[in-house]
């Protein structure tokens, strides 16, 4: 009777080991974390879309593919191009992006940040073909508008949503950099030169009608001497001024009281 009842708790055992191992080999578990998404295959062929969870699938032959799904850019660097110009400059570009759908960014093309890549460059060649390199300098926020336009229905058609493309760095050869050095020097001293100019031309409008005033009014010869001895004596200073003919304050004769003629002279 004991040989049976062990008999059948081992039969138990076994049939509960092999029924986990049954689960276990049928019983898939995928972890999709947040911000990705997870593309199921089975037996290579495209099932359905994942989102950010854990999924149980019963079957054999299932594998999954997580896709990015964040905003992310990258650095398309060190393009050598011509302007209108025929001026040879280097350029970079940052490119930022989103994958919208993941489906058409895994089976639409091999390589799609390849891709992206290639759409950048080349649309950094036809828009900066048609500049000049001083246009060029002073608009790179429309010239990024102009690249945008070109990239993102090329990214559209792959699952990519293109953000934004902005030039970030405008390289120079070393003899147009120097060039420019030189145009932007003769453009700051004229400025400091005419500044100096106006400035002067100020000064001697305000000595004009000053002296203006004074000869309309002499008295305030007067005041004004009293102010510049007045302002010596605080400073602390001493001030020596001359005053042959002082203007009195009230209208009469300028200079040294004049003497009347003598009844009595002969």
């Amino acid at each position: 009777m004991n040989h049976e009842i062990l008999f059948a708790i081992g039969v138990a055992i076994m049939g509960a080991v092999i029924a986990v191992a049954v689960v276990k080999a049928f019983r898939r578990a995928f972890l999709v974390p947040e911000g990705y998404a997870g593309l199921l295959y089975h037996k290579g062929k495209f099932v359905m879309v994942l989102g950010a969870c854990r999924h149980i699938h019963w079957g054999r032959h299932f594998t999954l593919d997580a896709q990015d799904l964040r905003k992310a850019t990258v650095l398309v660097a060190g393009q050598e191009v011509l302007t209108a110009d025929n001026v040879g400059l280097k350029l970079s570009l940052l490119v930022t992006y989103q994958v919208t759908d993941p489906v058409k960014a895994a089976h639409e093309t091999r390589n799609w940040q390849g891709d992206l890549y290639n759409e950048a460059q080349l649309a950094l060649r036809a828009v900066v073909g048609g500049v000049a390199v001083e246009a060029l300098l002073n608009q790179r926020l429309e010239i990024g508008g102009q690249l945008l336009a070109r990239v993102q229905p090329e990214g559209a058609k792959i699952g990519v949503n293109v953000l934004a493309v902005e030039v970030k760095d405008v390289m120079l050869p070393a003899d147009l950099k120097r060039a420019f050095a030189d145009v932007l020097k003769a453009k700051q001293e004229g400025q400091a030169a005419l500044e100096r100019a106006r400035g002067e031309s100020a000064a001697l409008r305000n000595l004009a009608n000053a002296a203006r005033v004074l000869e309309g009014n002499p008295a305030l010869m007067n005041l004004r001497l009293m102010q510049s001895l007045s302002a010596a004596q605080n400073a602390g200073n001493t001030l020596v001024v001359g005053v042959p003919n002082f203007v009195p304050l009230k209208n009469g004769k300028t200079g040294s009281a004049e003497q009347k003629p003598d009844d009595g002279a002969s």
